[in-house]
């Protein structure tokens, strides 16, 4: 079973400038998941050693943790939704 190798994907900011935030992941999708997590809403992630830049929107929920959770988890979590608007190239 072969593992996908790693990409690295660039926050940008409104004006198209790369920000301090690095997410990696294999999948676009799966850095876009990262980002929203930590708060940002406009995703834009600039994939390294290409000319694509990945547009999402994002938003985080808080819903109930499952039954079987553990018992150091509360019983609300914060859980990342992200949706694809496109893909745009430089």
């Amino acid at each position: 079973m072969a593992s996908r190798p790693k990409k690295n994907f660039v926050l940008l900011d409104s004006n198209n400038n790369d920000t301090n935030h690095v997410f990696s992941n294999a999948q676009p999708r799966g850095a876009a998941l990262k980002a929203a997590s930590r708060g940002f809403t406009s995703i834009r992630l600039r994939e390294r050693g290409t000319k694509r830049v990945h547009v999402f929107s994002g938003k985080v929920e808080t819903v109930a943790a499952p039954a079987n959770r553990p018992s150091w988890l509360p019983s609300t979590v914060k859980k990342a939704n992200v949706k694809k608007i496109g893909v745009e190239h430089l």
